[in-house]
Formats: C-alpha cells, sequence, structure tokens
C-alpha cells in the first residue's frame, strides 16, 4: 500500500491530515484510525457500507464493471480452465499450483473427508426435522471438540491442517445432515472420486443399490463452488473476522460465518428464488407478475433479479447461465417439467423487456443457482447448505489471512449512542 494524506477541515477550522491507502486496484481508503484521537468524534457508516475493514490480497470486486477475480485471476478464466480444488489451492495459497502441489493437496482432501464416529453419533441427538444449517452451524463447531490438539491459532502447521479439515469433511458433514433429514443411513465418502462426485454419492446413494454419479452435475456443482468460493468482505466473511479477531478457535470462527450466512438476506436468495417461482404458478401468469414487479405500490419482487453490489451485471450469472441450459437439456422429460419450463421462459421475456433492461435488472448467479440445486434433486432446505460448501474455502483463507496479519487487533466496532441521558436510580417504592 502507498499512502498520500486526506485533508480535512474540522468544525473548529483546523486542517487535519489523513493518510490515503492505495490497494492494487480499486477505490483508495482514507485512513480514519485516528480521527477519535485527535477530534473526539467517531466516524458513521451503519452496516459499514463505505468503511474497509481490513486490507486483503485475496479477492477483487468492481461492481460498476462486473468484475470478480481471485487473487487476480478473473473468475470467468478460473471457472473455464479451472475446477474447484485448483482454486481452494489458489485462494489458499495465493498462487496456482504446479501439477505436483495440485496432487499433493487433492490427495490430502481426498484423504480427510471422513469423519469421527462420535461426531456421526452426534448427528442422532437432532430432531429428524431440524434444519440442515442447524445441523452444519452445530457439527462444525463441535469439530474443535474432537481436533482440540490442532487449534493453536499462532501455529502455521495447525492452521494448514484445520484448513484442510474444513475443506474435506464439509461436505460430509452437510451429506449426512440430508441423509437424517430423510431418515436414511448415512453414506461414507470413497477416496477414488473426486470432490463434487463424492458428495453426489455421499448424498444420494443408498446401500441397497449401485450409485454412478451423473458427469454434468458433477461439473454443475463444482463449477457453482468456484463461484461462490469467495466474495470480499460479505456479511459471513466479516462475521468469520470479527469472530477469529478474538483468537477463539477457527472452527467457531467458520460456525459463526454459517450461522451468518443461513440468514434470508445473506444465503438465502436461491430459495426465495424457487418460492417465486412456485407463486407465479405457471407461464401464463408471468406477464402478470412482471407488471406487479414494475409496480412500485406492489410488494411483488422479482427474486434472482439485480445485485445490490454489481451494478451492469453479475459475472458469475454469466458463466452459470450456459450450465443452468446444459444442465435442464440433459434432464429426461425437461419439456414436462413446469418449473423449469417456467423459469426458462421468465428468464427469457424478463431480458427482452426495456424496463429491466434499462434498471439493469437482469438474472443473478441466485436465479440460476436455485434452478441447477432443483434439477440436481437437491431439496431447498439445502440450497444454503451448498452455498456454505463453496464458500467455505473462502472463509478459511480469509481466517488465516487475518489471524496472520501482524496488524490484526480484535475488533470493537464504535456507536452512535441515542439512549437516555445519565440519570440516577429511583428505589422501587418510590417508582
Amino acid at each position: 500500500m502507498t499512502e498520500e494524506a486526506y485533508r480535512l477541515i474540522t468544525p473548529d477550522g483546523h486542517e487535519l491530515e489523513l493518510p490515503v491507502h492505495k490497494g492494487t486496484t480499486g477505490p483508495d481508503v482514507v485512513d480514519i484510525g485516528r480521527l477519535y484521537n485527535n477530534q473526539g468524534v467517531f466516524t458513521y457508516d451503519p452496516g459499514f457500507i463505505a468503511t474497509g475493514s481490513c486490507a486483503s490480497d485475496i479477492t477483487f470486486i468492481d461492481g460498476e464493471k462486473g468484475i470478480l477475480m481471485y487473487r487476480g485471476y478473473p473468475v470467468e478464466q478460473l471457472a473455464e480452465h479451472s475446477n474447484f480444488i485448483e482454486v481452494c489451492y489458489l485462494l489458499l495459497n495465493g498462487e496456482l499450483p504446479t501439477a505436483s502441489e495440485l496432487e499433493e493437496f487433492d490427495t490430502t482432501i481426498r484423504t480427510h473427508t471422513m469423519l469421527n464416529e462420535g461426531m456421526l453419533n452426534f448427528f442422532k441427538g437432532f430432531r429428524y426435522n431440524a434444519h440442515p444449517m442447524a445441523m452444519l452451524s452445530a457439527v462444525v463447531g463441535s469439530m474443535s471438540a474432537y481436533y482440540h490438539d490442532t487449534t493453536d491459532v499462532h501455529n502455521p502447521e495447525h492452521r494448514d491442517i484445520f484448513a484442510h479439515r474444513i475443506v474435506a469433511k464439509l461436505p460430509t458433514i452437510a451429506a449426512a445432515a440430508y441423509k437424517l433429514s430423510i431418515g436414511q443411513p448415512f453414506m461414507y465418502p470413497k477416496n477414488g472420486l473426486n470432490y463434487t462426485e463424492n458428495f453426489l454419492q455421499m448424498m444420494f446413494s443408498v446401500p441397497a443399490e449401485r450409485y454412478e454419479t451423473d458427469p454434468i452435475q458433477a461439473e454443475a456443482l463444482d463449477l457453482l463452488f468456484i463461484l461462490h468460493a469467495d466474495h470480499e468482505q460479505n456479511c459471513s466473511t466479516s462475521t468469520v473476522r470479527m469472530a477469529g479477531s478474538s483468537g477463539a478457535n477457527p472452527y467457531s470462527a467458520i460456525a459463526a460465518g454459517i450461522s451468518a450466512l443461513w440468514g434470508p438476506a445473506h444465503g438465502g436468495a436461491n430459495e426465495a428464488v424457487l418460492r417465486m417461482l412456485d407463486e407465479i404458478g405457471d407461464v401464463s401468469q408471468i406477464d402478470k407478475y412482471l407488471a406487479k414487479a414494475k409496480d412500485k405500490d406492489d410488494p411483488f419482487r422479482l427474486m434472482g433479479f439485480g445485485h445490490r453490489v454489481y451494478k451492469n451485471f453479475d459475472p458469475r450469472a454469466t458463466i452459470i447461465r450456459e450450465m443452468a441450459h446444459k444442465v435442464l437439456n440433459s434432464l429426461p422429460n425437461n419439456n414436462e417439467t413446469p418449473l423449469f419450463e417456467l423459469a426458462l421462459k421468465l428468464e427469457e421475456l424478463a431480458l427482452k423487456d426495456d424496463y429491466f433492461i434499462e434498471k439493469n435488472l437482469y438474472p443473478n448467479v441466485d436465479f440460476y443457482s436455485g434452478i441447477i440445486y432443483k434439477a440436481l434433486g437437491i431439496p431447498t432446505s439445502m440450497f444454503t447448505v451448498m452455498f456454505a460448501l463453496g464458500r467455505s474455502v473462502g472463509w478459511v483463507s480469509h481466517w488465516r489471512e487475518m489471524i496472520s496479519d501482524p496488524n490484526q487487533k480484535i475488533a470493537r466496532p464504535r456507536q452512535l449512542y441515542v439512549g437516555a441521558a445519565e440519570r440516577d436510580y429511583v428505589p422501587l417504592e418510590k417508582r
């Protein structure tokens, strides 16, 4: 980072210089760290919308231009040429691996997918209808009880072991949560399968029958995991950093991130897409609902269209759109599936409508990911779990970056107090 100075004229007429940090690309950042000591005031930024909470070299987003890069590599290139395991290595280590490094990393992940049997017994304590995200958060939080001998956050070797365990074991935990919800036996991982093939067989195979993984489904899932791997300082990633800043064991920090992701405003958007499609119900109703979406006085909104960060287009949606069509076209009797027919017609009409074009309300990654998950037979209750599987490596990468930063401090935001002024206690009998 290079520095310049930002000159601020204070209310009493004095000039105050604040350092300006310049990153590799993107907006400059004004360092207000000494503002309180010099002026006795805090900055006010609800939701930290305009606040740079840290310096990071992991992910860059330019919402105006539709740019998403992992470690400097455009996500379009990674989606076309890479796979999720290689992207995991890139995010965790900062560089693309050599062939031998990738082979070693892939072997490490494949051979650490099994869970301690005590963890599997843990699942049996949950109600049969427990939400999979509740189980995911609880079981990940419990991992520190099983691996407590390698949770020294200041030990680089322990940090590596933790990273590999999260990436390797989270699909096994997620699949076990699903199996519990439908009353089927847990399926153990198979080291001969790649990451997404293994997850699909743990989800959908049963002991009584032979299971063959559909290569298109495995490819689609791998692509979705790449596109969800990281997204800068979003709510769940910031939560992981904040929880980890206290020095808490890393599994509890990831469990906190999972809980933050569970919120419908963060990880539940693709579920909302399916609910919207159910509400529309039929292709014949699309025009009616498009009109409702244009009516500012109507509460109906098109879910899965537009994005808070991307103002022109979501680069991930451009990539996943083709895969969504590939998955749907591979399904038997796809034309007889009303939900998918409805989704494709809605996409077609919205992309041609001047209102949505002018307001940049394009289908985003959540629109297509929900459709793909549905096509793969994954229930809506598992959609946010799928998001967590892809995002887990981003969380781990940010935690490792945060915990190894020599300037790292425990997170401690301040506030604008608007409560009662000082007042004296009144005894109960006089109230």
